[in-house]
C-alpha cells in the first residue's frame, strides 16, 4: 500500500519508474475529440455511448461520490476494506497487478470486485465509506440490467440468438473503479497504456474529467465525458464471438496535472471454463472461423502473455495467420 499513487504523488517529481519508454509515451498531449462515436438513445425508437438507458441519474451521482470517497481514504483503511476475502474476489492494485514484476509503472490506483451473484461477494465489498454497498449493490444491479440488453441487442444485430450471452459469456462481472491522481508531467507517463479489453463488453461511467483516448485510423481521438452517458466498449472476446464482425476498441488513458479523474467499469466477462470461439451461426463454407476455440482461462493466459500487443495477441488466436 505505501506504493499507492495517491498515497505520495502531492508535490513529488515524476520517478523514473513512471516515465515510458519513447514509442510509449502519450505524444501530442492535444488530439482531435472524436465526432463520429454514436450516442444511442435506448428510450428512442433504435436499438458508443448510451443515453435513456434506465440507471437512474441521481443513482450514477451517488456512485460516483463513494468511488471517490472510497480513494480518499488513506491507505491503511484501504487496505482494510479490500481484504475481508482470503479468495481475493475483493482488491486493490496501484498501477497494475503485476506492480511488483512489471518494468515500468501507470500512473493509477485501482478498486477491484466481483459483482455477481451479488449476495455471494457484497460482504467482501468496503464498508467505508459507510454507504459503499448500499449505493454500489444498486447500482451494479442497475447496469447490470443494461449491460443484458446491449447483449441482446448486439446478439440481434449479428443474427445469432437473443440469449447467446445470457448465461457463461457474461455471467462473471467485475467491477473496476480506477482513480488517476494530478500527474507531474503527463507527456511521459499514462494512467493506462494502449489495449483492448480481456473482455466481453466494458460499461463505463465517466466523471467530467476527459482523459479516455481511442486509437481510430491510426491516430489517438478524444472521448468527451457525455453527462448521464455511459461509454460502451467492446472487448476482445466479443470480437471472436462475432467472428471478426466486431472489434475491439484500442484505447488508452491520458492524465491530468491539474485535477483528478476517476471512472468505473463494470466488465461482463465469461466465466473460466467457458469456451470463447465464433457464434456457429455465423460460420459457414463461405465464411469460416476466423478464431480458434478455446477457454476463458486459456485466453486470459494467451492474453496476458501477449502484454496487451493485439498484434501478438491475434497471431496467437487466429485460424488463418
Amino acid at each position: 500500500m505505501e506504493h499507492l499513487v495517491s498515497s505520495w504523488c502531492n508535490g513529488r517529481s515524476l520517478p523514473e519508474s513512471y516515465i515510458l519508454p519513447p514509442g510509449k509515451r502519450p505524444g501530442k498531449l492535444t488530439v482531435p475529440l472524436a465526432n463520429n462515436i454514436p450516442v444511442i438513445d435506448l428510450g428512442g425508437h433504435d436499438q458508443t455511448d448510451v443515453i435513456n438507458h434506465g440507471v437512474p441519474s441521481n443513482l450514477m451521482d451517488e456512485a460516483m461520490s463513494v468511488f471517490k470517497e472510497f480513494h480518499a481514504l488513506f491507505a491503511k483503511d484501504k487496505a482494510i476494506e479490500t481484504s475481508k476475502d482470503p479468495n481475493k474476489s475483493c482488491y486493490f492494485y496501484t498501477s497494475s497487478p503485476n506492480y511488483a514484476t512489471e518494468k515500468f509503472h501507470f500512473w493509477r490506483d485501482g478498486l477491484v470486485h466481483h459483482c455477481n451473484p451479488l449476495e455471494k461477494y457484497i460482504q467482501f465489498w468496503p464498508e467505508r465509506p459507510p454507504r459503499y454497498r448500499e449505493v454500489v449493490g444498486p447500482y451494479t444491479a442497475e447496469v447490470r440490467k443494461l449491460g443484458f440488453r446491449i447483449l441482446e441487442f448486439t446478439s440481434q444485430g449479428l443474427g445469432i440468438s437473443p440469449d447467446h450471452f445470457s448465461s457463461g459469456l457474461s455471467e462473471n462481472q467485475t467491477l473496476l473503479v480506477n482513480h488517476y491522481p494530478p500527474c507531474p508531467d503527463p507527456s511521459l507517463t499514462l494512467g493506462v497504456g494502449k489495449h483492448r479489453d480481456p473482455g466481453g463488453i466494458n460499461i463505463l461511467l465517466q466523471s467530467d474529467v476527459y482523459g479516455l483516448q481511442v486509437f481510430k485510423d491510426e491516430e489517438w481521438v478524444g472521448v468527451e465525458p457525455i453527462p448521464y452517458a455511459f461509454v460502451i466498449n467492446i472487448g476482445y472476446p466479443l470480437q471472436i464471438i462475432s467472428n471478426g464482425k466486431l472489434k475491439g476498441a484500442e484505447h488508452r488513458v491520458v492524465t491530468n496535472s491539474n485535477v483528478a479523474r476517476t471512472i468505473a467499469s463494470l466488465f461482463f466477462n465469461p466465466s473460466s471454463e467457458t469456451l470463447v470461439e465464433p457464434a456457429k451461426a455465423l460460420i459457414d463454407a463461405s465464411n469460416p472461423a476466423l478464431y480458434k476455440s478455446l477457454t476463458y482461462k486459456d485466453f486470459l493466459s494467451k492474453y496476458i502473455a501477449a502484454s496487451s500487443d493485439s498484434k501478438a495477441l491475434e497471431e496467437v488466436l487466429s485460424t488463418t495467420l
